[in-house]
């Protein structure tokens, strides 16, 4: 007879972006290995960015629960829709150009609701959760955050009732990099810090998405620590021509942070100095982008090259990837940031096309890119290295020698679901 497992999330279809596509893979693969997922999630949700495509995803067979959840970007949106959805979905303007709705939105979000906007929902939802886990007889349940208000959900379950909680942390708590942004009290930091120890402290198994998240980790709690990360599902059929345009494209967010001038400045270089470059030279970003990057690309001169597509349904930002002749990963130059794995390194690799990635010293990104050869690393003041890279890609593009990689097993989301169901199985 299969295990039940009871997963809890927020972002869930018809949810977009890199947060929805974790758990909805696990769910999708978790049956192979003798284990039935039920998936509780938040029924009327405030969510930034909608991919209604990923509905087809989930299995018709799969039970997903829902109930109503309460969100106070709902309010703030009567007053302001377009710059409370912009700050939901994590584009927060630097603070000296923060205007007044701005800052107080930013002030209500640190400080009155935590850990995050979504809290509401936790207590309807132990209430509900406790008759239907006893009802059911399940005795697993994986809380995942962000929002890490879930997690809060799970300690409030372990409290009530006798079963096994683990809680899968996609990105850090304290230590994420736009906690800084949100104005918060020293009170409401060490709430913060008290929460997520206790958090810590309480399940019975904790899943990271980076070895940099364990390391951490493992400061705050003796409670056993399992890396799993990010991955890629089967690679889609996309035609990779080498006539054309060579674009260097960007697929997702880039917040203000993620702003390395030297690489734009490296193009823009390239652009002045090389003719055949300058002729078909083209920078793309795929998603929401932040105004200050935007600005700054235009500073430099690249505006006659700058294509910016939005946010597009995630079907299409992959056939965007394998049509792209160099891929971007960005991350922010903070030593916070060096054990944040984007989820989108996976789908890179999946496309088979170079990465060009830039981030902090050390960052854990650099690891898998050596591990793999799916391209190169370079820091935020490696200006040269970079122009080189990218005209030694040029060059090869030019030649008819645009490198094709081989997308590596490990990621694959199969193979990543089966290492969960091993953790999962192991004290059953």
């Amino acid at each position: 007879m299969a295990k039940k497992v009871l997963i809890i999330a927020y972002y869930w279809p018809p949810a977009g972006g890199p947060g929805v596509q974790r758990w909805l893979k696990f769910a999708k693969y978790l049956p192979d290995f003798d284990i039935t997922p039920l998936v509780y999630v938040p029924k009327n949700a405030h969510y930034p960015i909608i991919d209604n495509a990923l509905e087809a995803e989930v299995p018709k067979t799969m039970t997903v629960i829902k109930t109503p959840i309460v969100e106070p970007y709902g309010w703030a949106s009567a007053l302001s829709r377009k710059q409370t959805k912009t700050i939901s979905a994590g584009i927060i303007p630097d603070a000296s150009k923060q205007n007044l709705f701005q800052k107080a939105l930013l002030y209500a979000r640190g400080n009155f609701f935590v850990p995050d906007a979504r809290v509401l929902w936790v207590k309807p939802s132990i209430k509900f959760l406790k008759a239907y886990i006893s009802d059911h007889q399940i005795d697993t349940v994986i809380t995942t955050g962000p929002p890490h208000s879930i997690h809060l959900i799970g300690l409030g379950l372990k409290k009530s009732l006798p079963l096994r909680w683990i809680a899968d942390f996609r990105d850090p708590w304290t230590t994420i990099g736009y906690h800084d942004k949100l104005r918060m009290t020293k009170k409401t930091k060490q709430k913060h810090k008290r929460l997520e120890k206790i958090v810590l402290n309480t399940a019975d198994d904790v899943i990271v998405t980076s070895p940099g998240t364990k390391k951490n980790f493992k400061q705050l709690t003796s409670k056993p620590i399992t890396v799993i990360t990010n991955g890629f599902d089967s690679a889609i059929n996309v035609e990779k021509s080498t006539s054309g345009s060579f674009t260097i494209a960007h697929i997702g967010s880039l917040l203000a942070q993620r702003n390395p001038e030297m690489l734009w400045k490296a193009m823009a270089s390239l652009v002045a100095e090389n003719p055949a470059f300058k002729a078909i030279f083209k920078l793309q970003l795929v998603g929401k982008v932040s105004p200050q990057v935007i600005e700054s690309i235009k500073r430099l001169g690249l505006e006659d090259y700058l294509e910016i597509v939005g946010y597009v349904a995630h079907q299409k930002a992959r056939q965007l990837q394998h049509k792209a002749t160099l891929l971007l990963l960005i991350e922010i130059d903070a030593a916070i940031t060096k054990e944040i794995i984007p989820g989108k390194i996976f789908e890179y690799l999946a496309a088979q096309r170079p990465i060009l990635a830039v981030g902090p010293k050390d960052a854990d990104v650099e690891q898998i890119l050596n591990e793999t050869n799916g391209g190169r690393f370079f820091t935020y003041d490696q200006l040269e290295p970079i122009k080189n890279f990218i005209l030694k890609a040029f060059e090869d593009f030019q030649k008819g020698e645009v490198l094709a990689l081989k997308a590596p097993e490990q990621y694959h989301r199969k193979s990543l679901t089966k290492s969960l169901a091993r953790l999962i199985k192991e004290k059953m």
